[in-house]
């Protein structure tokens, strides 16, 4: 039990390593879409019970700022990351057979 949560430890720590798999800037916007749509959920239930949840529209409006600029970062980054270059083609020989393309040699 113990090395099983000393492994989930270190897998959380590898997130931030520079050579990971992970995309951290889509990890951060989950994160911020997650706290917002908890939100949502315990707004409606607050005004189920006929109660008001007070929360500053600032607050709010920064975890949507945080959540759009993440998950756009991410696409951008996609886009315009790293490709893969094709190797350049290989220069042409000296001959190529008869120009005229007939199979006579002139």
């Amino acid at each position: 039990m113990l090395n099983f949560l000393k492994r989930k430890v270190m897998a959380f720590g590898d997130i931030f390593k520079d050579k990971n798999d992970y995309n951290e800037k889509s990890i951060v916007g989950f994160a911020s879409f997650a706290i917002m749509a908890i939100f949502a959920v315990v707004d409606l239930v607050t005004g189920y019970v006929g109660k008001d949840l007070v929360i500053n529209e600032f607050i709010y409006n920064s975890f949507v700022f945080i959540t759009l600029g993440s998950f756009g970062i991410a696409e951008v980054g996609k886009i315009f990351g790293k490709k893969e270059e094709t190797p350049p083609p290989p220069p042409p020989t000296a001959y190529n057979g008869p120009v005229c393309g007939c199979d006579e040699d002139i």
